[in-house]
């Protein structure tokens, strides 16, 4: 036996010994190597000499990096897998990925904080509550005469239980996976019916019917290439959309699976029904992965619990001359205010993406419904205006 395991801990439930056994063996096999230690004790050096402002580096404490640099998942994820995009992009907001959903528990040390800051206060003794997706009927059309909302959208992110996330992937497991995918939703019956798309050999016309309608992905930006999340682009990716183009299906861009139900006007109520029924459907056939705690997880921590949003791009010009009121009223709902095309960007024509903010500790439906009344009151008051 190796050295390194002649030690003994007390046995304290039947069978203890197997248990205690199995254990030490596998913390053995969990240590790093040395070229992966050097790259975190050089990353480590890197980010806390930088001005970074991201919440890996807020976090990241000499004490919590020791505790965690020697630990892998059993997937072989190791804490340079964590944070290798938030040592190469110091600009990062958040800075950190799941490398699998182990790693949620394995780094907790490090997970934890991150959450309940990026989380409004979602903290390591809180609990997500179950999947609720509440009275679809209670929601209606936000906007009828369609004066305001351009266009609704709701969608959610969800994993394939079994399944390491993008940068643990092998290039079979994205074939597996993809073909997993396509096969399930060839099921889909009603408005869901539709067509599955790969990206490997997509042709030219395809590509640009599907660039037309703003539904192709492309290649991740570089906070997640230097996450490792891009390996063996374009194999296992692929898009699903139904006939009336109100319901598709990413497979294997950020996450395994962005599941995403939209159409024009503010008809949230049907927006809403249609995603319930898809991700139960897909569910029946496909397990996700969920944790008592977290809820549904998923590759960023920003991403977990319900992993719903619940978005309207809206025109609201007198508000928007106000932005104060706007933001004061955003912050009442929890509302994320957006420019046009998403974070970073200017509202065109006074057009915003406006979305629910929190996705952990409530149900799906409350996010939704936050997102609704939040709405309802902004066009309120936009008409008094």
């Amino acid at each position: 036996m190796n050295n390194k395991l002649k030690f003994t801990i007390p046995i304290v439930v039947c069978g203890g010994a197997v248990l205690a056994y199995y254990l030490i063996r596998r913390k053995a096999a969990a240590m790093c190597d040395a070229a992966t230690l050097e790259k975190l004790e050089a990353g480590f050096s890197k980010l806390q000499g930088s001005d970074s402002k991201s919440l890996l580096k807020k976090y990241l404490t000499r004490e919590v990096f020791d505790a965690l640099k020697n630990k892998k998942t059993s997937f072989g994820s190791t804490l340079l897998d964590c944070i290798q995009s938030g040592i190469e992009n110091l600009d990062s907001g958040v800075g950190i990925y799941a490398p699998d959903a182990e790693a949620y528990t394995v780094f907790a040390d490090l997970f934890d904080p991150i959450i309940e800051d990026y989380h409004n206060g979602f903290k390591k003794t809180d609990k997500h509550p179950p999947k609720n997706w509440g009275d679809v009927e209670t929601l209606g059309n936000l906007d009828p005469a369609g004066e305001f909302i351009v266009s609704t959208r709701v969608r959610c992110g969800r994993s394939m239980e079994g399944y390491p996330f993008n940068p643990c992937l092998t290039e079979a497991q994205y074939k597996e996976m993809e073909e997993k995918v396509s096969s399930t939703l060839s099921g889909l019956e009603g408005e869901l019916k539709g067509t599955f798309y790969p990206l490997t050999g997509m042709s030219k016309a395809t590509q640009q019917q599907l660039i037309d309608d703003h539904f192709l992905f492309k290649e991740g930006d570089r906070f997640l290439q230097a996450a490792n999340a891009c390996r063996f682009w374009p194999t296992g990716r692929g898009i699903y959309h139904n006939e009336n183009k109100t319901f598709l299906v990413w497979c294997n861009e950020e996450d395994h699976l962005r599941i995403i139900s939209m159409q024009m006007g503010g008809d949230l109520k049907q927006v809403y029904k249609r995603l319930v029924t898809a991700v139960n459907d897909i569910e029946k056939r496909i397990p996700f992965s969920h944790n008592d705690r977290l809820g549904f997880l998923t590759f960023c921590p920003t991403n977990l619990g319900t992993t719903v949003r619940a978005s309207v791009h809206i025109k609201l010009p007198k508000l928007a001359a106000d932005k104060a009121k706007l933001e004061e009223v955003a912050s009442k709902y929890h509302l994320q205010v957006r420019g046009t095309r998403g974070e970073h960007t200017e509202a065109e024509g006074g057009v915003y993406d406006i979305s629910n903010k929190r996705r952990m500790g409530l149900t799906e439906y409350d996010a939704v419904k936050e997102m609704y009344d939040g709405i309802a009151e902004l066009i309120k008051i936009e008409k008094s205006l």
